[in-house]
């Protein structure tokens, strides 16, 4: 195995916010000479979950291997309580169940439906403590329990994330992007190798390109006009008036989340969440329960109007049909 090779790959997940487990998943793969594998993650997201599949493969030429790709896929169900897992249990021709464990909805699925004979698809522990969520006889589906129906026939939307040499959208990001909101990059690159500097969005209204992936919205840097910054300052936020909060709020924004702050509302502080709109040069805003909150009621006295903020020095959206990359 290739130590330099192993430490670059641990620093390239580190630095993309992969989780430690993955990291030591990775390195025993790779003492194992195992040629081409996969590693599944899953993070909880507004609603449901978003599945993480992290491709590996090593050179025809030499021990060295590549991680050039994640795939991201929103499943909008239950996520699991700690611990469970999924399982597809089949019989075999001497009627015995054969268990093959899944750590994500989407794979679990997906080997599900190709199964010919009698199979169950079940959450749990393990095999003796199970709960059944679909099953099928004789390769036709007769049972999907009716809380598991959503995730069953609906499509996840998913992604493929393209990496180089450890540097793209990371786990963070790529599982906001996928869930419909825009994050912020700094060091995206052209095709004349020129970085810059903008928000972006995958398009879900085209439909997927050839490559099975969305097309992405540009929204540049300073040249579209959204300041997240001179946003914020409209709104009667408290954390605000702290500077270190203020950092890490405006930080969690341009990262796609999803932050939790603190405002007033007749007469009373409440917290709702925070969205970045670069679209729109705007800010959406939830209660804690998800539904949408009127952003007028939160402004400050002081604060010009949205109109005139949306008319000033936007350009065009630009859109890419070649997956996310660099």
């Amino acid at each position: 195995m290739n130590l330099n090779n192993l430490e670059n790959l641990k620093e390239e997940m580190k630095n993309l916010g992969f989780k430690d487990k993955l990291i030591e998943k990775m390195e025993e793969n790779m003492r194992k000479d195992v040629p081409e594998f996969t590693l599944n993650d899953s993070v909880a997201a507004t609603k449901g979950q978003v599945d993480l599949a992290l491709h590996f493969k090593q050179s025809g030429q030499s021990d060295f291997y590549y991680f050039n790709k994640f795939t991201v896929s929103h499943n909008q169900g239950k996520p699991l309580e700690e611990g469970q897992q999924y399982m597809v249990i089949t019989k075999n021709e001497e009627g015995k169940n054969i268990v093959k464990k899944h750590e994500n909805v989407s794979d679990a699925l997906a080997f599900f439906k190709e199964q010919k004979g009698n199979s169950e698809l079940a959450v749990g522990k393990d095999a003796a403590n199970k709960v059944m969520v679909a099953s099928m006889e004789n390769g036709k589906v007769n049972y999907v329990a009716k809380e598991f129906n959503r995730t069953y026939y609906a499509s996840p939307a998913t992604q493929t994330i393209w990496l180089e040499r450890g540097k793209g959208f990371t786990a963070e990001q790529a599982a906001n992007l996928i869930q419909g909101r825009s994050v912020y990059r700094d060091d995206m690159m052209n095709m004349g190798g020129e970085t810059y500097k903008a928000w972006i969005k995958l398009d879900f209204d085209k439909g997927k390109d050839r490559f099975q992936n969305y097309s992405i919205n540009q929204y540049h840097d300073p040249s579209y006009g959204f300041d997240i910054n001179k946003v914020l300052d409209k709104f009667n936020i408290k954390e605000l008036e702290d500077p270190a909060k203020r950092v890490l709020l405006e930080a969690s924004l341009r990262n796609g989340n999803r932050p939790l702050v603190t405002v007033e509302k007749e007469g009373q502080e409440v917290k709702v969440f925070l969205e970045a709109v670069p679209r729109y040069s705007q800010l959406n805003m939830y209660a804690e329960n998800g539904k949408p909150e009127k952003r007028e009621q939160f402004l400050k006295e002081t604060a010009p109007s949205s109109k005139q903020e949306n008319t000033k020095g936007q350009e065009k959206e630009m859109s890419e049909s070649q997956g996310v990359r660099r």
